[in-house]
């Protein structure tokens, strides 16, 4: 099922609000690298692993959806919510 966005493919990406930059942009490549670093958690997550492993690796994966959020222009009660909901290591 093919999906358009209409905005065609003119080198830019929407930020969180709207606003379209270059995707070369540095703003993106810093979520995107954050993004990937969240992603390589993942498979270790879908393993057999200790609570405490899990617990803290699950804590980093989700500061770094706030790290995401931030650099992608979201609202400080977004990043706030987000940071409600992570869980704080000792």
């Amino acid at each position: 099922m093919p999906i358009y966005t209409k905005t065609g493919d003119d080198g830019t990406t929407g930020l969180y609000g709207g606003k379209r930059v270059l995707k070369s942009n540095t703003q993106v490549e810093a979520y995107g690298a954050v993004d990937e670093a969240t992603s390589s958690l993942g498979p270790i997550l879908a393993q057999s692993i200790e609570k405490t492993d899990r617990e803290v690796l699950t804590a980093i994966q989700k500061n770094f959806y706030g790290v995401m959020s931030f650099l992608c222009g979201a609202p400080t009660t977004t990043i706030d919510r987000l940071n409600e909901a992570t869980i704080e290591l000792e």
